[in-house]
C-alpha cells in the first residue's frame, strides 16, 4: 500500500531545490507544490550551496544542459551528500550527445544518488558509458514490454547495484529498482507521452516522495510513479471534446493536488517482479 508515502510528503511539506529543465521548470514547480511539497528553482553556481543547506532534498535534471549549470550541479550535489539530503538524477537525452553523457556519468561517479530516473535508453547509455537515444525520447524498439519484463526487472537491478541508487525506468511499464528488488507499476496512459515534461515532473515528484521517506527510498519511489500513472489516468478521464495535451497536462497537476493516500492505495497497480 503505498499512499502512506504521499500522505508523508503532504505532512512533512519537504523544500525541494531543482536545477532543472527550462522548457518544463513551471510544470515541476507547479507538480511539487500539488503534492505538498515546496520548489526552489536555483542553478547559479555562486548560490546552490546556500540554497541547499535549506533544503530537504535535490532534483538535477539535465534537459537543457549548459556549461554554466554543470559546476551547479556538481557544487549542490556535494553540498546534498554531506547534509544527508535525498538526491536525484534525471539524465535526459543522455546518448544524445557526448557532453550530456558524460556529464551523467561524471556526475554519477561523483554524487550518491539515491534514485536515477529516466526512460530505458537513457538508462541503458548510462549502464554501457554510451548509447543512442532518439533526442530526449527512447530509442525506437527499446521499450519495457510484457514478454521482456522479467529480463527488464533485473538489468534494472543490475543497474541499482552498480550504482547504489534506486533504478527508475518509465515507459509504457515502469520499473522501481533496488539491487534486490524490482516492482513493475502499471499505472498511466499513452497519451502523457504526448506532454512535454511529464518525465520532469515525475523526477520532481519522486524527489519530493524520497525527501519526506528517507528511511524507504525504493517504496516511495515506486509510490511517486504510481501516483504519476495514475494521475494521468485521472486527468483523461476527464477530457472533453476539444481538450488536448495542454488540458490534459494541467488535469495531470490537477489530479495530483487532490489526490490522497486513500486514492493512491485503491488505484496503484504495482506488482513486486524480483525480490
Amino acid at each position: 500500500m503505498l499512499g502512506k508515502y504521499l500522505d508523508a510528503v503532504r505532512a512533512k511539506k519537504p523544500l525541494i531545490h531543482n536545477i532543472t529543465n527550462y522548457v518544463t521548470v513551471n510544470d515541476v514547480a507547479n507538480m511539487e507544490l500539488a503534492c505538498g511539497a515546496s520548489p526552489i528553482m536555483a542553478d547559479e553556481p555562486e548560490e546552490v550551496r546556500d540554497i541547499q543547506t535549506i533544503c530537504n532534498g535535490l532534483c538535477i535534471n539535465l534537459g537543457t544542459l549548459n556549461r554554466r549549470t554543470i559546476p551547479a550541479m556538481n557544487e549542490s550535489g556535494d553540498c546534498a551528500a554531506e547534509l544527508g539530503h535525498a538526491i536525484l538524477l534525471d539524465p535526459v537525452g543522455a546518448g544524445a550527445s557526448t557532453l550530456r553523457t558524460d556529464t551523467a556519468l561524471a556526475l554519477l561517479d561523483s554524487v550518491p544518488f539515491d534514485v536515477v530516473r529516466g526512460n530505458i535508453s537513457e538508462i541503458r547509455t548510462l549502464f554501457a558509458g554510451a548509447g543512442n537515444t532518439h533526442g530526449v525520447d527512447a530509442a525506437e524498439g527499446d521499450s519495457v514490454t510484457e514478454a521482456n519484463l522479467l529480463n527488464m526487472g533485473r538489468f534494472a537491478c543490475s543497474f541499482a547495484e552498480r550504482f547504489h541508487t534506486v533504478c527508475v525506468i518509465s515507459g509504457a511499464i515502469d520499473l522501481v529498482a533496488d539491487a534486490k528488488t524490482c516492482y513493475a507499476i502499471r499505472n498511466g496512459v499513452p497519451e502523457m507521452s504526448q506532454i512535454t515534461g511529464t518525465g520532469c515532473q515525475l523526477s520532481g515528484l519522486t524527489t519530493c516522495f524520497i525527501a519526506a521517506n528517507p528511511e524507504e527510498k525504493l517504496q516511495a519511489s515506486a509510490a511517486a510513479v504510481a501516483a504519476m500513472g495514475l494521475a494521468g489516468e485521472t486527468a483523461l478521464s476527464r477530457q472533453q471534446p476539444g481538450d488536448g495535451n495542454a488540458t490534459l497536462r494541467n488535469r495531470i497537476i490537477d489530479a495530483i493536488y487532490n489526490m490522497s493516500g486513500t486514492n493512491l492505495d485503491s488505484g496503484e497497480k504495482i506488482e513486486r517482479i524480483i525480490g
